[in-house]
């Protein structure tokens, strides 16, 4: 048995080596723009550029950083751009009714399917009660209305039968929320790491619901339609390195060397920090989750926060064919 895993080990090490050689570099390289915002979900593209897989494939990645994604969004249509690493939000999805030319090329780290670090969290002195008796109270979340903690508080409060108009949304900041839980002014909040351990251990608060969406993108690497339209093989190729670094970054190939220096390159963050917080999830085969985004895109359509009523055709949203591609070449996992 041991003999025939390590046969299958290096015929697949043999396919893959295989498939890495059908595809040539882009010669001369191609220079491709990126704006992101400073997070560890976009962390494939930390890794493809530290560890020389854009350049593999002839790619010449300039890297940005940007302080919000709708910062990103206004270089991605005046042209100074070709991808944004950016969240997926109500501003996108009235952009898109509107015609707004980007589209969804590759994920970012995903929703973690359990011992979700982000949680949606009741005051210590309402501890015992049940979502359907949050009617009526106060609720804080960063971001405020059409927001992504907007949507993830409204998948816990439907598990009540309760919907956002049936609360009193406050836009309170992420590290603004544990000062309001100790004093009382608000009775629930959706919160994430480390905030939410904070609150927990200050004994202020404690969690109602987790694993609110498990699996789900909110943020995602998205291409300008002139990068998308008319680069088409500098798109898969960068795709094709985004899925490759995905797989250098499972299990305990996470924490190597090689990946922490690619971190600690792009986020403000220790290597403590890291090693010791939850682990961001990177899907081996980078599929987009469509499901997901309508998802996303029903419920904040649902609060009334969009500028339109019917649904949108996911088709001007997202273009899968370039993960399509790389993982044509890579093989499935």
């Amino acid at each position: 048995m041991k003999i025939r895993n390590i046969f299958l080990a290096l015929l697949g090490l043999i396919m893959l080596s295989a498939s890495f050689a059908q595809v040539a570099p882009l010669y001369p390289a191609e220079k491709v723009k990126v704006a992101y915002v400073p997070i560890m979900k976009f962390a494939t593209m930390y890794v493809a550029e530290n560890r020389g897989i854009f350049d593999k494939y002839g790619l010449d990645v300039e890297i940005n950083r940007v302080k919000s994604g709708t910062e990103a969004i206004a270089f991605l249509t005046e042209g100074q751009i070709d991808v944004g690493g950016i969240a997926i939000v109500t501003s996108l999805w009235n952009g898109w009714n509107q015609g707004l030319d980007i589209r969804i090329i590759a994920p970012g780290a995903l929703e973690p399917f359990e011992n979700s670090p982000t949680k949606f969290m009741i005051s210590k002195a309402l501890e015992g009660s049940t979502m359907a008796d949050l009617a009526g109270k106060t609720v804080a979340m960063a971001g405020g209305p059409g927001s992504g903690a907007e949507y993830l508080s409204s998948k816990a409060l439907a598990q009540g039968g309760l919907t956002i108009r049936d609360v009193n949304i406050v836009k309170t900041g992420n590290a603004d929320i544990p000062a309001a839980f100790a004093n009382g002014s608000i009775d629930a909040a959706l919160l994430g790491s480390p905030y939410a351990d904070q609150v927990e251990q200050a004994g202020t608060a404690v969690a109602l619901a987790t694993n609110l969406t498990p699996g789900l993108m909110t943020v995602a690497f998205v291409g300008s339609g002139k990068f998308v339209n008319e680069r088409p093989e500098v798109a898969k190729r960068f795709a094709l390195a985004l899925l490759e670094a995905a797989r250098l970054m499972q299990g305990d190939d996470y924490l190597a060397a090689e990946n922490m220096d690619s971190y600690l390159s792009y986020v403000n963050a220790t290597p403590e920090s890291i090693t010791n917080g939850k682990r961001v999830v990177y899907d081996t085969n980078q599929v987009i989750p469509v499901d997901g985004l309508a998802d996303i895109e029903a419920t904040h359509r649902s609060n009334g926060r969009t500028q339109y009523k019917e649904p949108i055709d996911l088709n001007n949203v997202v273009d899968s064919s370039f993960m399509d591609w790389a993982r044509d070449i890579l093989g499935a996992q």
